[in-house]
């Protein structure tokens, strides 16, 4: 029998399955939803799928599909709708609104814990379209399940262009706005026109106006939610998603993991957010690679207009700062403006601490060496206490018994005082200290 084609091939098999899967996943981001539309378009045919997804900060809005002139056609203000009537979990089948018109749609919602959903609607199921049997419906709800943990780990992992794609994110938001603005406009438009029609008596006439009003609010609550999370997250939230990914590394570890949240409701940019989680996951990875660690403690500060997460262990001390995060993760944070700071302690452990601007900052940051007495007002009386100390010299042992406090707090504000100074070891802190003393 002559063999059949990849793409003639109906998911008949275990090994065909992931065939497909392994082609979607290996499309880089761009092209993420036009290789998944080809894969399940054997299963449910189809012209056109869009995709509005809180989890992509590339582009919230997609559209792809052997009919480019429909799928172009469909707007963020449609897939928004869309969204209030799909389950996440539960393919739904049903007629939608969808390119300024009312089509056959199957819609799939997928949101991982702790994250943000995606939707992904296919239309163009034809004139007739056949109802997709149970089985088909439970696998394409698995694909976009892989489909939106990917891509939500693509963003985590992003590579530094990809904060140049801020700019293409940010105008799809405003795009976005300005389609659920017109659509706000037409449905108001419609309201005063039912009001308004002689044809209709008094109560048909409510009758629509009241529909077309609830349609329009269902939009308009779900307006803020997609644009809010693709930009933006609580600092409370994001530290959560951290800890949860950071959990698995230590299930099979002897080593403790201690946290400490920011304690703040405050919204942080998503490539802030991002950023400090691959910092604080590679940094983690790499402390828990030594020998005789007991323990790691993860905390994140919101101060002075700065996210500040640092990662630090009671181990050997030895590690290099090319040791502690990968050169994406170092090129990710010089991207956004911000430092990373590795201080080996020998015998005491390492402090990973990485600061981030929640801001774009107006001017570029002051290299090391470069700081100047007004770097004083940033730090604390305590840390003022831990500076003097450092400067002549004493090691944290010594400085933990003259100030009455344990060598863990020392390390804490060592950490602190450097990365606020701008100065990468105890050395330089030492040598502005002298500096600024003359």
């Amino acid at each position: 029998m002559e063999r059949r084609s990849r793409s003639e091939r109906r998911w008949t098999s275990s090994a065909d399955a992931l065939d497909r899967v392994t082609e979607i996943v290996a499309a880089p981001l761009p092209q993420l939803l036009q290789r998944t539309s080809r894969a399940l378009r054997v299963l449910v045919p189809h012209t056109a799928a869009a995709q509005l997804s809180e989890v992509s900060a590339y582009a919230p809005r997609q559209a792809a599909g052997t009919d480019s002139a429909l799928a172009s056609r469909i707007t963020s203000a449609e897939l928004g709708q869309l969204a209030v009537r799909v389950p996440v979990g539960t393919p739904w089948q049903g007629e939608a609104v969808l390119a300024g018109a009312p089509r056959a749609v199957l819609g799939i919602a997928s949101s991982p814990p702790g994250k943000g959903g995606a939707l992904l609607a296919l239309t163009g199921l034809g004139a007739e379209p056949a109802a997709v049997s149970a089985e088909v419906l439970s696998i394409v709800q698995r694909v976009w399940d892989l489909v939106t943990a990917y891509t939500y780990q693509l963003n985590a992992e992003a590579y530094p262009e990809r904060t140049a794609v801020s700019r293409a994110a940010a105008a799809a938001r405003a795009t976005a706005l300005a389609e659920l603005a017109e659509a706000h406009g037409a449905a108001l438009t419609g309201v005063l026109a039912a009001l308004r029609a002689p044809a209709l008596d008094d109560a048909a006439a409510r009758a629509t106006a009241t529909e077309l009003a609830v349609e329009a609010l269902a939009v308009l609550r779900r307006a803020p939610y997609w644009n809010r999370e693709l930009s933006e997250e609580p600092a409370d939230d994001a530290f959560h998603r951290a800890a949860r990914e950071l959990r698995p590394l230590f299930r099979h570890h002897t080593a403790r993991l201690v946290l400490r949240a920011p304690g703040s409701t405050r919204s942080i940019p998503s490539d802030t957010a991002h950023t400090a989680r691959a910092a604080v996951r590679a940094a983690t990875l790499a402390l828990l690679e030594q020998d005789g660690v007991g323990r790691v403690h993860v905390g994140w500060w919101l101060e002075d207009g700065e996210l500040r997460a640092a990662v630090r262990d009671d181990g050997p001390g030895r590690l290099r700062a090319g040791e502690a995060v990968t050169a994406n993760v170092t090129e990710r944070v010089a991207a956004l403006g911000g430092t990373l700071h590795v201080d080996p302690v020998p015998d005491w452990g390492t402090t990973v601490t990485v600061t981030l601007p929640l801001v774009p900052a107006l001017q570029q940051p002051q290299r090391p060496g470069e700081a100047t007495p007004e770097g004083l007002n940033a730090l604390h009386p305590r840390e003022l206490h831990v500076l003097e100390q450092v400067a002549l010299g004493r090691r944290n042992r010594e400085i933990a018994g003259a100030l009455g406090i344990s060598e863990s707090t020392v390390k804490f504000h060592v950490s602190n005082i450097l990365a606020k100074l701008g100065v990468t070891t105890r050395g330089e802190a030492a040598a502005m200290t002298r500096a600024w003393e003359r």
